[in-house]
Parts: C-alpha cells; sequence; structure tokens
C-alpha cells in the first residue's frame, strides 16, 4: 500500500509514519506534505497513492482549501486535535478521522475501515462539504487539546492543560508545565497562539503565551507596564507593555 502524508508537524509525520510501518511493513509513504500549496502542486499530478492521511491545519492555511484548486480522488483520512464535538461531525459525515496523539490500535481501525470502503470520488467531495459546513458552525472549539513532542528518540503527548507557558528561547520555541518539564516545538509562537483556546491563553508580549492558571499576581513597573509572575517561575522578567496591560487585566477578571 501506497500512502502520502499531508502534515506540517515533524513529530506527528514522523510518528503516521512509524505506527504504519509497526502494523504492516510494506507500507509505503510516497511523501510528507507540509503546506497547502505543496499539496496542490503534488496533487495536481498524478500519484501512486491510494490512501491520504490529511492533517486539518497546516503551515499555510486549512487543508480544505485544498480542494478549492484540485481534485483527489483517493479516499482520506483526517487527523485532528478537535473536540467531540467536531469529531462527531466527522462520523455523521462518514470520514474516518484520527485524534492526535494517533494510535496504533486507532490507526488499525482507520485502516481497516479503509479496507471495506469503496474509493468514490464523488462521495469523498460530498462528505467534505458536508464536514466543511459542521467546522465552520464549531469554529470556536476547534483548539488543540494536546501536542505530540519529539523528545531525542521519543514522541511524547502532552496535554495542554498541563503546559503553564510558552516561550521564544533563541529562535526556538519552547513549552513548559506546570511539572517543570521543558519540550521543544516545532510550531512558531504565532501558530501556537492561534491553536489555543483564549480563554485559557494569552500571549503577553513577544516572547512569551501564558496559561491563565499559570499566572500568580502582577506587579506594577515604571511607565504603566506590569510584569507578571508565573509558576515554575520563569529565568528573565516577563513584562508586558502598556497598551498590553488593560488588555491582560481583563482577561484575567473574566
Amino acid at each position: 500500500m501506497k500512502v502520502v502524508i499531508v502534515e506540517d508537524e515533524i513529530a506527528a509525520s514522523d510518528n503516521l509514519t512509524y505506527i504504519l510501518k509497526s502494523i504492516n511493513s510494506e507500507i509505503e509513504v510516497l511523501n510528507v506534505i507540509d503546506s497547502v500549496a505543496d499539496a496542490i502542486d503534488y496533487f495536481s499530478n498524478p500519484t501512486e497513492a491510494v490512501l491520504v492521511f490529511m492533517d486539518i491545519h497546516l503551515a499555510d492555511g486549512i487543508s480544505f482549501e485544498i480542494f478549492e484548486k484540485v481534485k483527489i480522488e483517493i479516499p482520506i483520512i483526517f487527523t485532528t486535535a478537535y473536540d467531540q464535538y467536531a469529531i462527531q461531525a466527522f462520523k455523521v459525515n462518514s470520514l474516518d478521522y484520527l485524534l492526535k496523539p494517533v494510535s496504533e490500535e486507532d490507526m488499525e481501525g482507520a485502516l481497516q475501515k479503509y479496507e471495506k470502503a469503496s474509493a468514490n470520488s464523488v462521495a469523498i467531495e460530498d462528505q467534505l462539504k458536508g464536514v466543511m459546513s459542521l467546522l465552520q458552525a464549531s469554529t470556536n472549539n476547534n483548539y488543540k487539546l494536546s501536542y505530540l513532542i519529539q523528545k531525542r528518540d521519543e514522541l511524547i503527548p502532552i496535554k495542554v492543560a498541563d503546559i503553564a507557558y510558552f516561550f521564544i528561547d533563541m529562535g526556538i520555541v519552547k513549552a513548559v508545565t506546570f511539572e517543570k518539564q521543558e519540550y521543544t516545538l516545532n510550531k512558531k509562537l504565532e501558530t501556537i497562539e492561534e491553536e489555543l483556546d483564549p480563554t485559557n491563553f494569552t500571549r503577553v508580549n513577544r516572547q512569551y503565551i501564558l496559561n491563565k492558571q499559570s499566572i500568580d499576581k502582577l506587579k506594577f513597573h515604571f511607565n504603566g507596564k506590569l510584569i507578571v509572575d508565573v509558576h515554575p517561575k520563569t529565568e528573565e522578567r516577563i513584562i508586558v507593555s502598556k497598551l498590553k496591560a488593560s488588555e491582560i487585566k481583563a482577561w484575567l477578571n473574566s
């Protein structure tokens, strides 16, 4: 079986490849694509792939944009970090899905379903339209629940609720849990900001995104700025600008 993976997180695509090979060593991953633009280019030409694993959020947009430009006539299994409501939407529309972080058991079930299904391109298009409308209706609920993080030779699922804050260190984005564990993410801070529930997380400056539960107190600084004390403690002071200060106070008071 030849497959294509459309996924912008290296750890996630590596995990998918590893699980596929563990289930069936004859499965061949023809290509790993990390953007909408590259996916459009790839699927504009003939492919030997018989199955596609596709993430919803890619480096340059939403994967459904791909189908506005090119017709994909092979079955698609979506990988998603969406909440239970959105997952039910996939079930209703008969499109299979894998909830991140993907487990071997879930993958086996998805492959079994693929083997029983027919690769009907018209049905796939109809299902996609249904899923898109349901996703649009539940946009406010589609926030990350976990991140699959690579640490040395391991892939570790970390719940978003367990992360105290994200920050940039020498150009590298890191996540720190309430248990004081530090992990590196292969993502931009801007992307992470869009993926998080703004009720629980906010970006306080260029370097930090904070979990509301991590904030111990605010301290007044000069010229209307604020200093934020968090746990676990940071090596540097987290300073909020005067323009951002009122927004942060309102967020904490909500």
